[in-house]
């Protein structure tokens, strides 16, 4: 039981990350109906900007999601700009942005290549290498801060779109455009605002993953096929279903690591991605849609 237990909490902390890493990605496909495929690209963009941080000024990786989250947002606005809003009136308007994130993530990878190299690196902060003990249990000091960090952000939030009129807005975008438009709602703004949020969310989540895993230019490959298999498992679009789909694997995962080896666990998201679109394709908590605008 105990030997379970120890199991369970090793998931469960990387579970808020997981969370946090696909919360962005869900907002903007919730309001967008984009499946950005840059969005990982993104997160190893962030975790580089705290590495630097870490390396040249001594930030702490946790403390750089205050420079990281701004930072990522500004991006997602420019980018917004630059390239989705001269499609958004296209009547393929989904296939093209699929076509146009895989591409921008594939130039974020070369661009990175060409300046940092395919080096392995990660940031080093004391906590790293330490543990909190309950009784025979232990919690890996890095993943339980960065866990608390997570559950911060992602309450913040929720509490934004609960609270806010420009949350309240977005919430509206995202459960039907056109009535969004005819009460008033300016979905371009709200669009705009949205994939900078959502980015913002990936350098956040960047900054914690910097510091519990090795990263290197291409790790938005392996990144991104977990964060898909985290939203497509709760459902398109619902951040409650991304929060329950990132716990659960993230369990999932962790037994597999320890009965079969670690390199069985990414396993359990390939798995997951593919079950759940054979058997509930709008994952466990996500409506049926079509694809269109």
């Amino acid at each position: 039981m105990e030997q379970f237990l120890q199991i369970l909490i090793l998931g469960l902390s990387l579970g808020g990350v997981y969370a946090l890493m696909s919360s962005g990605l869900t907002l903007i496909f919730g309001v967008m109906r984009i499946v950005n495929l840059a969005h990982a690209s993104f997160i190893v963009v962030a975790a580089y900007i705290s590495y630097w941080a870490f390396k040249l000024i001594g930030m702490d990786p946790i403390l750089s999601v205050i420079i990281t989250f701004p930072i990522m947002f500004l991006v997602g606005l420019l980018v917004y700009k630059l390239i989705f809003a001269k499609v958004i009136e296209s009547s393929r308007f989904v296939e093209i942005t699929v076509l146009l994130t895989f591409a921008l993530s594939l130039i974020i990878e070369g661009l990175l290549n060409y300046f940092f190299t395919g080096i392995y690196r990660s940031t080093t902060p004391i906590y790293c290498t330490e543990c909190l003990y309950f009784g025979n249990l232990y919690f890996p000091e890095g993943q339980f801060y960065a866990t608390i960090v997570s559950v911060i952000i992602l309450l913040g939030l929720f509490l934004f779109l609960r609270y806010t009129r420009l949350g309240n807005a977005i919430r509206a975008t995202t459960q039907n455009r056109t009535a969004a438009k005819t009460v008033g709602v300016n979905v371009d703004r709200i669009s705009m605002l949205t994939f900078g949020i959502g980015t913002g969310l990936a350098g956040a989540s960047g900054s914690l993953v910097s510091f519990l895993f090795t990263f290197y230019p291409a790790k938005h490959m392996d990144w991104g096929t977990i964060i898909l298999a985290l939203i497509v498992l709760g459902g398109m679009g619902s951040l409650f279903g991304s929060l329950v789909g990132s716990f659960i694997l993230s369990v999932i995962a962790a037994f597999v690591s320890y009965y079969f080896g670690p390199t069985w666990s990414p396993i359990t998201f390939y798995s997951a991605l593919f079950i759940i679109l054979l058997i509930r394709p709008q994952g466990l908590f996500g409506k049926k849609m079509e694809l269109s605008r």
